[in-house]
């Protein structure tokens, strides 16, 4: 059934959710740190006792909005994540209550056989209902267009500059790290069952979109934000492939002022990963 445009633009969806010290530290193990546990830089992500720190892109896992995708009526077997971002309002409490607001900020059309771009945003606040994140993810549904809707509004991607980047780093990935990961909320079996990933044409499990973002998060955090949390003030990165468990990710980082554009590669198969990547820090 074609996208409705009307109704789409017209779906919303509110909800209210705790979390706790044990959602913080799974999610930051899940994408990679105190893989040396003396790490004493780490050590704040993953134990209470030392002054517990959330990694910024969990706001993406906490604001997993899944009615409202299964009310836009799109072909979930043809839709892929396409992008994700987040603005930080102020850092994430490593354990709290929080609301979220979601909607449907843009639909837009792409042709009969060239699908359609759908945009969600949500706002999420504290207890005190201070602003504490924009959540926005672009998904892009490969069966859906054609329906009639605006051919304009998607997501610009963010320009890499043409110039050798400035720096460049390296992280490995555990080949049990798609079933680490898959603990913080995403059990699509695509990550964890070899029969449905050979399926689905993958010779194994892939790992998460999310969880490479998550990784090259946690690598901005480490090598340009001296670990501090509240110095990531957005964190934009748009999906072109995916990453096998086990895989090395190279990172390449080009820096103007506040401003951080970055690209991420598997580096055994020189295959661009994450792309159009901008960060905003200070």
């Amino acid at each position: 059934m074609p996208i409705a445009y009307d109704h789409v633009m017209s779906l919303s969806e509110t909800s209210k959710f705790s979390y706790t010290d044990r959602d913080t530290i799974l999610y930051a193990l899940g994408v990679g740190f105190a893989r040396d546990p003396l790490n004493a830089a780490e050590l704040p992500f993953v134990y209470e006792g030392a002054g517990l720190r959330a990694v910024p892109t969990m706001t993406c896992v906490l604001s997993v909005g899944g009615k409202i995708l299964v009310q836009t009526g799109i072909n979930f077997l043809m839709m892929v994540h396409g992008e994700q971002r987040i603005t930080l309002h102020k850092p994430l409490a490593p354990r709290g209550d929080i609301s979220s607001s979601t909607r449907i900020s843009a639909c837009v059309d792409k042709g009969e056989g060239k699908g359609a771009v759908l945009v969600f945003t949500t706002e999420m606040t504290d207890e005190k209902n201070a602003p504490v994140a924009t959540v926005e993810m672009s998904a892009f549904a490969r069966g859906d267009g054609g329906f009639g809707g605006p051919r304009e509004g998607a997501p610009i991607p963010h320009t890499i500059p043409d110039r050798a980047p400035d720096h460049s780093f390296e992280t490995g990935t555990r080949a049990d790290q798609a079933l680490l990961y898959r603990l913080s909320g995403d059990r699509n079996p695509l990550h964890a069952d070899p029969a449905i990933a050979k399926a689905a044409g993958f010779e194994k499990p892939i790992l998460h979109g999310l969880y490479t973002y998550g990784t090259a998060c946690r690598m901005m955090l480490q090598h340009v934000c001296d670990y501090d949390p509240a110095a990531l003030k957005a964190f934009d990165a748009r999906f072109s492939s995916p990453v096998f468990p086990g895989e090395i990710l190279a990172m390449d980082v080009w820096r103007d002022g506040r401003e951080i554009s970055l690209r991420v590669r598997v580096k055994e198969r020189g295959l661009v990963v994450l792309n159009n990547g901008r960060a905003v820090v200070g």
